[in-house]
């Protein structure tokens, strides 16, 4: 296969890889009816993504063939990794980011300067991170923000020294779960909007279920009238639950209420679940009294139990019941609900407002080296997080976004924030993002931004589990948590017709990415093309000094993904200068490997096996 051109390529070795006679026949005739022999590698492959050539359902040794054919020889020529998607003028125009720069590049960068979002996003990058405070002013009119006390300004340098990067939104005052929850003209969303869409595992057949924006405000107003009849404004109370319609809610209720999230996995033992609450301070708990996942039910509550002396509510995992005995004073659901329906306004909440930098949740470090480090978000941390999807991912009102995470880590709330203030619908399955069951959620809900980790990726090509579902209304995917398997994401981009992966890398205390992909320039599999935005990134050698000649991520040049993702573990030493809306990040490079080496080294051994 390695010595062939795509144009040598006959029936013969499309049949080979899984085509039938008549599909072998109807893709060669496309072949040759295209002016590829012309073109580069790189175009050839733009070529027959961009007229749909590759179907998905075509098998994948069939999407392997063609990719490792056109890119065969490209190691040889290029320092770079192959490209496999390209943005189109008119595809950039309609992202928020490219039709923001349509409106202020002229005014920001000049003139003279400003071409389009495509050609002109390495100068509008290098202006966001030398002028942050003009950035955040324009994107914070983007995302569904209310302040009820407005900031004096977006960054104040001199009041407080201490504080390295300065203060943002100082004197600023809002409820960010109530910016959530309401209506706005901008981004557009209305009570009758769909907030969440989800379906319970074991019922692919049925209707998904849907709650709109103003049902779901009424229910988090509920759950917060009886936290209120149970804590006090301020108190730490964590959530050790799977990431379902329930779960959501209460996250919300406890921020609308004036209290404190505390994250905590539902994967956790008794011993680290009793770790992160008291290094929290809870006051109580949320939990199910199982977990259903694949089939089966796994106890949760007990384990909840053996860690917790505080309060605990327990959710039933199925119907209205709980299936436990609870101690004496933990409460059901429903009769923690009945103490909030007392309140003859039970629908009806006022938010508690405070201060930008007030403590909204608690997240913690992994662990692995002793006890985890608690890490709060304050209510800056949910906009510093939603803008990045807001610019970086590109979700806007109308998509449907779906990442199986979990509240317990940083994912959790950044999806929920992302897409509460961006306008865009919750997906969640109430179960395994495994099996075929997940795959039919994302495809019956009209999932348009699929969010993933590599290894599930992995598991969904090993196990052909997702074969003959219709996922073609994605029109992303997103990537973080691991290092990423090209062929893997060749496999998980066709089911699409080759849509985006955006790949994200950032921290728990960042509440944000540092490095990213981006729909203004091409994208190759497994790599970040940009630091985000406000983000400056810089290499050192040994002596500290910078890698200038290496890494400028304002020159022209850096259009294609020149910064290939890193293997996480290999971060030397590192120096976080600042954390929130603006961040420098600084690297050695030393012991540093790209996955690009692997790229080849993968690729020639698949060349080699096809």
């Amino acid at each position: 296969m390695g010595k062939k051109s795509v144009m040598e390529l006959g029936i013969d070795d499309f049949v080979k890889v899984g085509l039938s006679a008549a599909e072998a026949n109807e893709l060669k005739e496309v072949l040759l009816s295209l002016p590829l022999s012309s073109l580069s590698s790189a175009d050839t492959w733009r070529h027959l993504v961009s007229r749909k050539v590759l179907k998905p359902s075509y098998p994948h040794p069939l999407h392997q063939l063609l990719y490792y054919t056109i890119y065969n020889d490209h190691h040889h020529s290029s320092s770079s990794p192959p490209l496999y998607w390209f943005p189109s003028l008119e595809q950039a125009i309609r992202t928020n980011l490219g039709r923001l720069m349509e409106t202020h590049g002229s005014q920001l960068l000049g003139a003279s300067s400003y071409k389009d979002p495509i050609t002109s996003f390495p100068l509008f990058h290098k202006f966001s991170v030398q002028h942050p405070e003009v950035y955040w002013s324009l994107v914070l009119k983007e995302l569904s923000i209310s302040f009820v006390e407005p900031p004096n300004c977006i960054l104040d340098t001199s009041s407080d020294q201490s504080k390295h990067g300065g203060t943002w939104l100082p004197g600023s005052v809002l409820n960010i779960a109530d910016c959530c929850l309401q209506p706005s003209s901008h981004p557009n969303k209305q009570d009758d909007s769909i907030a969440i869409i989800w379906r319970d595992e074991g019922f692919d057949d049925s209707e998904v279920h849907r709650i709109t924006l103003k049902q779901l405000r009424e229910q988090v107003m509920l759950v917060a009238n009886a936290i209120d009849a149970n804590f006090s404004k301020g108190d730490a109370i964590a959530i050790d639950m799977q990431m379902t319609v329930n779960s959501v809610i209460i996250y919300l209720a406890i921020v609308l209420a004036g209290c404190v999230v505390v994250s905590i996995a539902d994967s956790f033992a008794p011993k680290e679940i009793a770790t992160r609450l008291r290094v929290s301070d809870a006051k109580g708990i949320f939990t199910q009294d199982f977990i259903l996942r694949g089939g089966k039910k796994f106890p949760l509550y007990s384990r909840v139990v053996e860690a917790a002396a505080c309060k605990v509510i327990v959710l039933p995992v199925i119907g209205n019941d709980i299936g436990v005995q609870l101690r004496e004073q933990d409460l059901s659901w429903n009769s923690f609900l009945s103490s909030g329906k007392q309140n003859p306004r039970s629908h009806h909440y006022s938010p508690i407002y405070q201060s930008i930098d007030s403590v909204t949740n608690i997240l913690f470090s992994s662990g692995t080296t002793g006890d985890p480090k608690a890490i709060p978000w304050t209510q800056l941390s949910p906009i510093r997080s939603a803008a990045d999807g807001w610019a970086l991912i590109d979700i806007q009102p109308g998509d449907v976004y779906c990442w199986p995470t979990n509240l317990g880590w940083v994912m959790g709330p950044t999806l929920l924030y992302s897409c509460f203030l961006s306008g865009a619908t919750l997906a969640l399955y109430h179960g395994s993002p495994l099996g075929h069951g997940f795959g039919k959620f994302v495809q019956d809900a009209g999932v348009t931004i699929l969010g993933t980790v590599p290894s599930l990726v992995k598991t969904w090509k090993s196990t052909q589990c997702m074969e003959g579902l219709d996922w073609t209304k994605i029109k992303k995917f997103c990537s973080t948590g691991e290092t990423s398997n090209v062929d893997d994401d060749l496999w998980l981009s066709s089911k699409s017709y080759y849509k985006p992966i955006i790949e994200c890398c950032g921290g728990t205390e960042l509440a944000s990415c540092y490095i990213m992909g981006s729909l203004l320039q091409p994208q190759a599999f497994g790599a970040f093309s940009t630091a985000s935005l406000t983000t400056g990134l810089v290499i050192l050698d040994e002596n500290g000094v910078p890698y200038v000649d290496i890494l400028d991520p304002y020159d022209s040049q850096m259009m294609y993904p020149a910064l290939v993702k890193w293997d996480y573990s290999l971060y030397l030493w590192e120096q976080l200068i600042d954390c929130l809306m603006l961040t420098m990040r600084r690297f050695t490079l030393r012991e540093c490997r790209f996955t690009k080496e692997r790229f080849f080294e993968d690729m020639e051994i698949l060349s080699k096996e096809l």
